[in-house]
């Protein structure tokens, strides 16, 4: 249940108290800090069409890329998993949104208990890295943090609720950065999802996409006035980024999988657009067979012959036979497709697709006192995030997928 605006109001004071309390406590000489935020479903293009003056002025005292290019499969969980860590699904494990693995009793889903069970979740995330080095960090919703990944948690984590209103997740925000010195995570992440919900329900050039992403603005430009008043802005590093883009739906563009397949023998463990199947009766060239060249919008492939650039082949994790939309297709069942039709949900938006399409592009703005003022880059691949990161902590990274000098570009050199 969302909590009452009275509550939200109450604990707003509260924080102008602390805040007020606390500013100007920083000291001269503490260590960086870095505050991660996550617009999901933010496509590259909404900065510019949307009223968004905090992210603008951001992204003009520091860098800005044309888009954040995601990993296939352009999706939620895989991609924030790989912000944080630096690798590709196939190498950290997150290799959709829904996973069945040999062996395992449960499948992995979003919202269920196995994504608090660290066995699905491979490599190391940065809250990990900063801890492994002497850093404390707080997550503020983050997929993985709710796991004891190498038996570790974020310092301060906080069970996922999208529920809980956005100023509610600013204010804890503000309340880790008010904390003394000694106690000061300095590594955040922060999550919102609103632009992704106005994305699915009603498409990408929506101008309910373009309202939440000017709430979203607010929440931004509260968060730096906090850390403002914290006196905390010579060692803050903002980073917004986002997990994928968003395309939109058509009526007219759905592949119907049982015009091809009797979905009895198959199980279907990722239906749109990245398509994922295992047979339950039969072999995989029978089930491949069947659907190779038979609708000119739908790419199949086996695992082991997945595009190179997907990166997508080595995992037991990946379903057998992988399928691929073209861009602003579905993939259902008619059944499937009646049902959203009833309810009005035919023509949002979808993500999914090949990264290497620009709609699936997402967002990448940094400031802070190692970043250039007023850079624009190219897209670059959201493996690089992390090294990032690191180097604007100081940290050793960990073993990742991202070249290190893409990050060396974001930043001024050292003295």
């Amino acid at each position: 249940m969302r909590p009452p605006h009275w509550s939200v109001r109450f604990l707003l004071a509260a924080m102008a108290i602390v805040l007020a309390i606390t500013a100007g406590s920083a000291q001269t000489g503490a260590g960086p800090i870095v505050l991660l935020i996550s617009f999901d479903g933010w496509r590259w293009d909404y900065t510019d069409r949307a009223e968004v003056p905090h992210l603008r002025a951001l992204a003009s005292r520091g860098v800005r890329a044309d888009g954040l290019i995601p990993a296939f499969p352009s999706k939620t969980f895989p991609n924030h998993y790989t912000l944080v860590t630096g690798l590709y699904p196939e190498h950290h494990g997150i290799v959709a949104n829904v996973i069945a693995e040999p062996g395992f009793p449960e499948r992995f889903t979003m919202n269920s208990r196995t994504a608090r069970d660290a066995r699905w979740w491979g490599g190391e995330p940065l809250w990990n890295t900063a801890m492994r080095q002497g850093r404390r960090a707080a997550s503020m919703f983050w997929p993985g943090s709710e796991a004891p990944i190498g038996g570790m948690r974020p310092t301060h984590w906080r069970p996922f609720n999208d529920a809980v209103p956005n100023a509610a997740r600013v204010a804890q925000v503000l309340q880790w950065l008010a904390l003394p010195r000694d106690q000061q995570p300095a590594f955040i992440t922060l999550y919102f999802s609103d632009v992704d919900t106005a994305g699915h329900t009603y498409g990408p050039d929506s101008r309910q996409v373009l309202q939440a992403a000017g709430r979203l603005d607010r929440m931004l430009g509260d968060l730096i006035d906090g850390a403002r008043r914290l006196d905390l802005m010579e060692r803050l590093t903002v980073v917004v980024v986002s997990d994928h883009g968003m395309s939109q739906l058509s009526d007219q563009r759905v592949i119907y999988l049982d015009d091809y397949l009797d979905l009895s023998t198959v199980d279907v463990t990722e239906w749109s657009p990245n398509l994922g199947l295992s047979p339950r009766s039969g072999s995989v060239d029978a089930v491949y067979a069947s659907l190779k060249g038979k609708h000119p919008s739908l790419a199949v492939y086996k695992r082991e012959e997945t595009p190179a650039h997907l990166h997508y082949r080595n995992n037991r994790r990946i379903p057998p036979i992988v399928g691929l939309a073209d861009d602003g297709w579905r993939i259902a069942t008619h059944g499937m497709a009646a049902v959203d039709w009833a309810a009005g949900r035919s023509s949002g938006g979808a993500h999914g697709y090949d990264p290497t399409l620009k709609s699936m592009h997402g967002l990448f703005v940094a400031a802070g006192p190692r970043v250039p003022e007023g850079l624009r880059t190219p897209a670059f691949e959201n493996i690089h995030i992390y090294n990032f990161l690191c180097a604007v902590l100081g940290l050793k990274p960990a073993a990742n997928d991202g070249d290190p000098k893409v990050a060396e570009g974001f930043l001024r050199p050292t003295q």
